[in-house]
């Protein structure tokens, strides 16, 4: 399972709207991401907008791919794209991934005969 931890910025003046809109996500679109190999999904956001997003999946290509794909995907980007500052493309793939340099289960299970 690849984690991925990725960052973006939600401009501060949004951010109350922002919070509002991720407190009942669309029940489709929870489901596309289900379905399209979304795990363990949670996003942190700091007081000045700073936005850390973390998921497991078995490929993070696959998982953009398949949500590229979904209608619910694209009428979900269009609307949270205006939320951002400094982004490159659409929310789920302009964000910037982040570089594991640690993770304690890994660490342990080498530490295993």
């Amino acid at each position: 399972m690849q984690r991925v931890c990725f960052q973006l910025q939600v401009a501060p003046d949004r951010i109350e709207e922002y919070t509002r809109r991720h407190a009942a996500v669309w029940p489709d679109m929870l489901a596309a991401l289900e379905a399209t190999g979304w795990h363990n999904y949670s996003l942190f956001l700091r007081a000045d907008g700073l936005l850390i997003g973390y998921f497991e999946t078995d490929s993070l290509a696959a998982a953009q791919a398949g949500m590229a794909a979904t209608e619910v995907n694209a009428r979900w980007q269009a609307e949270m794209g205006e939320f951002f500052v400094d982004l490159d493309g659409a929310p789920d793939a302009g964000f910037v991934q982040l570089t594991e340099v640690f993770h304690l289960e890994d660490q342990l299970d080498s530490l295993q005969p």
